[in-house]
């Protein structure tokens, strides 16, 4: 069985505190977009992953299809071993959710193998468990997040008509340092008024509260964003902490961009 994990970008994130457990409130629009992973499983005498693409570091217990295997296994002693089969091509470390699309489609693909008859509401219990981005991957359709960005409201928007381009420098961010460099701060308006506006409406008003840190630490993502403006974008931005950014676009008047050879470029016309 599979399926093919997609990224997310953030539209606007505002930090306007902390709290009392050490995690930063947030407010975010997440919105899916089709650069994607794919990702497959067979039934297998033990658990077992292969991983082509994107190399991914780390032990393979610490990879999100894992551990949410062993979420379901504790409450379904009936779930069999699977060997998963994940092909990297989201950037990772770049703000487009990649890790947590895979862990949550990894529980949509082991609900459907093996029938569990899971509900939403246990899909997105199950997936909070794996990550604070996990659970929009269950709605996996434009969103209002806050909290930690678990606490999702869908909200009606359609970009369709828009062309997207997402460059990724190949610089990876570190999230916890990222939060470290933030002053919380209250925003006088809220996202969800501001989506709902034209898109030519934005540049000025979705702000992504990480940019003025990380662009002080990694001047080069400065010259990203005014290349995507110079370039004809709508309306640009870093997602999440970064380092990846999009640039959107009049439909199909997406520009050739001569980028450094080692960034990456997804075209979304």
């Amino acid at each position: 069985m599979i399926s093919f994990p997609n990224c997310k970008i953030n539209l606007g994130l505002q930090i306007p505190g902390k709290r009392e457990d050490g995690y930063h409130n947030i407010a975010t629009v997440f919105y899916p977009l089709p650069v994607r992973d794919v990702l497959e499983i067979v039934k297998a005498p033990a658990n077992q992953l292969t991983v082509t693409g994107i190399p991914v570091g780390g032990p393979p217990e610490k990879n999100l299809c894992i551990k949410a295997w062993e979420l379901l296994a504790k409450d379904f002693p009936q779930l069999s071993p699977v060997h998963t089969l994940l092909h990297k091509n989201i950037p990772m470390g770049a703000g487009l959710g990649g890790g947590s699309a895979d862990g949550a489609f990894m529980l949509t693909l082991l609900d459907q193998k093996f029938n569990l008859n899971l509900s939403k509401e246990q899909l997105l219990h199950y997936a909070l468990q794996l990550g604070s981005d996990c659970p929009f991957f269950i709605y996996n359709r434009p969103c209002l997040a806050t909290g930690r960005g678990e606490t999702l409201t869908p909200v009606v928007l359609n970009l369709n008509s828009y062309s997207f381009l997402l460059v990724h420098p190949g610089i990876h961010v570190n999230t916890a340092w990222a939060f470290s460099q933030i002053k919380p701060e209250e925003h006088s308006t809220s996202l969800e008024l501001i989506v709902q506006q034209p898109v030519e409406n934005w540049k000025d008003q979705l702000i992504n509260d990480f940019e003025t840190p990380v662009m002080g630490q990694y001047p080069e993502l400065q010259k990203i964003k005014d290349k995507l403006y110079a370039t004809g974008a709508i309306y640009a931005s870093m997602t999440g902490s970064g380092s990846c950014f999009y640039g959107i676009y009049h439909k199909d008047q997406l520009p050739m961009i001569d980028w450094p050879q080692h960034y990456r470029e997804f075209r979304l016309p």
